[in-house]
């Protein structure tokens, strides 16, 4: 690891829910959220865009730039899988 770089904190997905706007956020098993988008051409995310894809990506193992932070957990609601 080259000096000065933090090493990515993966953490798996716990569950979903939707922002006050309907953009599907991602429950990690650290206690932080984040937004999983489908917003080509930037980023490519055909799974968040049904329940299925969604329910299969749980367990999936995403970077936390929050961990990396030593951020406080968020709130999370109750766990959405539709």
């Amino acid at each position: 690891m080259a000096a000065g770089r933090l090493v990515a904190m993966q953490q798996p997905i716990i569950g979903y829910h939707t922002d006050d706007e309907g953009h599907w956020v991602a429950q990690l098993a650290c206690g932080h959220n984040q937004h999983v988008r489908h917003d080509p051409p930037w980023m490519h995310r055909d799974w968040v865009t049904t329940a299925g894809g969604r329910e299969r990506m749980l367990g999936f193992h995403l970077d936390c730039k929050k961990c990396e932070d030593a951020a406080p957990a968020d709130d999370q609601p109750i766990h959405r899988f539709g």
